[in-house]
């Protein structure tokens, strides 16, 4: 298995085919925004002039995933990101996204630890099934569990749980507020 740590490499040829330089063989969008939801980054690269089109392929994934009714992004939120584009003006926008799916990875982890460590319903019998199948849920909802994130160890204590807990409802309201500040 290749190095996980850098980019798969795509490179796209001028017939538009785009080539899996890791198992050299053809891929398609589909198969790149796989690789994408297990948790690999990638890099599409055109062959002929060395650009970097990966934010191009990107893009194009999410609209198509849109376009067939798969809608993650709100209208609300597809129009705050043409206005950002639109105002010619340095925006907020990227780094608070890049900042709020951060939280958000970081949040899951440590709700599916809680559950796993406060939940008397953890020793039923079924139960690690019905939590696998969260974990997938959670993991095709964002893409990938943040490094080193783990749902199986349990927490030393009640009360650094509770930390926890009390740190992500803040983190929410503050991000609540920036929203509120954004509109």
């Amino acid at each position: 298995m290749a190095e996980t740590g850098k980019p798969l490499l795509i490179k796209r040829y001028a017939s538009r085919r785009l080539y899996n330089t890791e198992t050299s063989d053809y891929v398609t969008l589909e198969d790149i925004a796989g690789f994408i939801r297990d948790g690999r980054e990638v890099q599409i690269i055109d062959l002929k002039t060395g650009d970097d089109l990966t934010r191009q392929y990107l893009l194009q994934i999410i609209a198509e995933h849109e376009s067939r009714g798969e809608s993650v992004l709100p209208v609300d939120v597809l129009n705050d990101l043409v206005r950002s584009y639109m105002t010619g003006k340095v925006s907020v926008v990227p780094e608070f996204l890049k900042q709020s799916f951060a939280m958000l990875r970081d949040g899951q982890s440590k709700v599916m630890e809680n559950m796993t460590s406060l939940n008397p319903l953890a020793k039923m019998p079924g139960f690690e099934a019905m939590q696998a199948q969260q974990e997938a849920f959670m993991k095709a909802m964002t893409g990938t569990w943040p490094a080193g994130g783990s749902t199986t160890e349990p927490k030393n204590s009640s009360a650094e749980s509770e930390e926890d807990l009390a740190a992500i409802k803040r983190q929410l309201a503050e991000l609540q507020e920036k929203l509120s500040k954004l509109k």
